[in-house]
């Protein structure tokens, strides 16, 4: 028998600058602080997820084996996406993707935190149908 998980709920991300990172997730997407051990790392949470980050020099992110494509964050309709488009210009965040609809039906638009992790806002029928 096949275990089953909770779902995809954790995402740890190498920075350079902590601060700068949790500020634009806590002041943008108003996750909170769960724990920061040390200055050199913070775990937050949106209340069913944790985001990690964890402070890294450059020449220690750049032997990194792994490179993330995007995270990203659902809202609970089409219209949503459009409402974050709007505060995320309001606070002159990078946007990387204008919204746009999907052939499957999801709309999103991607935008950058500090450290150019690209972020999608994402109404996604089968999550949110």
């Amino acid at each position: 028998m096949k275990p089953k998980t909770l779902g995809l709920r954790h995402i740890a991300l190498n920075v350079f600058d902590v601060k700068a990172c949790a500020d634009f997730y806590t002041d943008i997407f108003g996750m909170q602080i769960e724990w920061q051990p040390d200055s050199d790392n913070i775990y937050l949470t949106s209340g069913n997820d944790n985001l990690a980050l964890h402070r890294v020099e450059k020449c220690e992110r750049e032997r990194a084996s792994q490179r993330l494509d995007h995270i990203g964050f659902f809202v609970q309709t089409p219209d949503d996406v459009d409402a974050w488009f709007l505060f995320l210009k309001q606070k002159n965040i990078k946007i990387i993707a204008e919204p746009k609809t999907h052939r499957d039906g999801a709309r999103s638009l991607y935008c950058a935190d500090p450290e150019g992790t690209a972020v999608q806002v994402i109404f996604h029928p089968p999550i949110n149908g």
